[in-house]
C-alpha cells in the first residue's frame, strides 16, 4: 500500500475544542464528531483510536465525570472491535486468495 494516498476527513483543532467544550458543559458531542468524519472518507482506525487515547487522558487529567470516561472507553473499544474484525476479514480473504 506504499504510495497509495488516502485522503481522509479528520476534526481540526476548532471542531476539537468545540466538542471538548461541549463535553466540559455536559453535552453530547459523539454526533457532532460523527458528522464531521463522515463527510467524504473516514479516518483509518489507528488513527481514531489515537485520537480516542488522547481524548481519555485529557479527560482524566481534567477531572471529568467516572461516566463520561466510560462512555469514551467504549468508543475505544468499539473502533478496537472494528478495527479487528476487518484485520481478521482481511486475513480470511488473503488466505483464500492463496
Amino acid at each position: 500500500m506504499s504510495g497509495v494516498k488516502r485522503k481522509r476527513n479528520a476534526l481540526n483543532v476548532k471542531q476539537k475544542l468545540e466538542i471538548l467544550q461541549k463535553l466540559d458543559n455536559g453535552e453530547s458531542a459523539s454526533s457532532d464528531a460523527e458528522d464531521v468524519l463522515n463527510e467524504g472518507n473516514t479516518i483509518s482506525h489507528s488513527a481514531a483510536l489515537q485520537s480516542v487515547e488522547i481524548l481519555l487522558e485529557y479527560m482524566r487529567q481534567r477531572g471529568f465525570d467516572y461516566g463520561d470516561i466510560t462512555a469514551v472507553h467504549k468508543i475505544y473499544v468499539d473502533i478496537r472491535q472494528e478495527m479487528n474484525k476487518q484485520q481478521k476479514q482481511g486475513r480470511i480473504l488473503d488466505f483464500l486468495k492463496q
